[in-house]
């Protein structure tokens, strides 16, 4: 039986077994120094329930380091719904264990606000609005913000730029090499728009049936276990977490890494690795926070307000790169200051 490994820093737990659906429910709550907590919730297949609390617990720690650094006044939260390896949800049972999720977010208050993440869709999201009104991504026809996937990718393309103008001084992405690991909803979309502007791309996924959107876009197919081994300027996490292993980063080609996956680095000492090897690293929890941008704003925000506020990603981005360089830090060690630092004015703003 697998044991929790991740620190327990967090200001609230609750893990149920649904009473319709019969799975085991976990809704971690990081932080709520800087307003009520947002993060998805992910449906996915772990050896055992306390893996699913685990990655709970993790995943909204990653919450409070994002919404922080994309200036949200939100806390940190995720909610993880364990299905047993090989189990798929669908048809009545996923209808009952997304008013399982309703039930148990509703419990706590307004204190944390679920969305769709990994496995999830606006569909399930609207279940979960019959039991609680502290869920956002619903579905554009009725009134909400829909997949934020588009804009999740439109975060990751600033953050790009930034990384390419801060290596070579220009942020052009044409005849530049990028290496896309994943090509879901975000690295589909992404990837569609760095072909268009002239990007040589090379791309993977575990589903071979994606090689049809790399032949259309003329990318060079690889097996994903080769995918880092190729050279590019920039390589892309784009799929599950933990790509980065100390193997993958020793082997690596690209010259940086820029990518939506959450939790890239299997090990915490990933980042002093890449920074070694001269590979700039920006942080995925800055990077892939377009999504969570795109979720908290108004649904009926203009479009030119919300594209500032996704490209503002490239200014903090900025803003890392320049702490790591001033004070010899790796960019996660940077971004992680600025967010502790954003976090202390919260609480002293609250006890004054």
């Amino acid at each position: 039986m697998s044991e929790i490994t991740t620190p327990f820093e967090h200001e609230h737990l609750s893990v149920v077994t649904g009473r319709r659906s019969g799975l085991v429910i976990a809704v971690a709550v990081h932080s709520t120094v800087l307003g009520p907590a947002l993060g998805g919730c992910r449906v996915w297949n772990y050896p055992s329930w306390q893996d699913a609390v685990d990655d709970a617990l993790r995943l909204s720690q990653g919450m409070t380091f994002k919404n922080a650094l994309a200036g949200l006044d939100a806390g940190g939260g995720k909610a993880v719904i364990h299905l047993p390896i090989d189990e798929r949800l669908e048809d009545e049972r996923r209808r009952a264990a997304f008013l399982d999720l309703g039930d148990l977010v509703e419990q706590l208050g307004g204190r944390y606000r679920t969305a769709e993440d990994v496995g999830v869709t606006s569909a399930d999201m609207a279940v979960v609005a019959e039991q609680t009104a502290h869920v956002v991504g619903l579905p554009p026809e009725t009134g909400g913000h829909g997949d934020p996937a588009r804009h999740t990718a439109h975060g990751v393309y600033a953050a790009i730029r930034e990384t390419l103008r801060r290596m070579d001084g220009s942020g052009a992405v044409a005849g530049r090499r990028m290496t896309i690991a994943g090509l879901g909803h975000v690295g589909s979309s992404l990837a569609e728009q760095l072909a268009a502007e002239g990007a040589v791309l090379t791309v993977c996924d575990v589903n071979p049936e994606r090689r049809e959107l790399a032949e259309r876009l003329g990318a060079a197919w690889v097996e994903p276990a080769e995918a880092h081994r190729v050279e590019a300027d920039v390589f892309i996490p784009a799929g599950v977490g933990g790509m980065l292993s100390p193997t993958v980063i020793e082997e690596l080609a690209a010259r940086a890494v820029v990518g939506p996956a959450n939790n890239q680095l299997l090990r915490p000492d990933g980042a002093e690795q890449l920074a070694a090897r001269g590979i700039v690293y920006a942080p995925d929890f800055l990077v892939n926070a377009g999504g969570v941008i795109f979720l908290d704003a108004p649904v009926d925000l203009p479009r030119a307000r919300l594209d500032a506020r996704l490209d503002g990603i490239a200014d903090t981005l900025r803003s890392v790169f320049d702490v790591a360089e001033r004070e010899g830090a790796t960019t996660v060690e940077a971004a992680s200051r600025i967010v502790a630092e954003r976090l202390a004015r919260a609480r002293t703003d609250v006890h004054v």
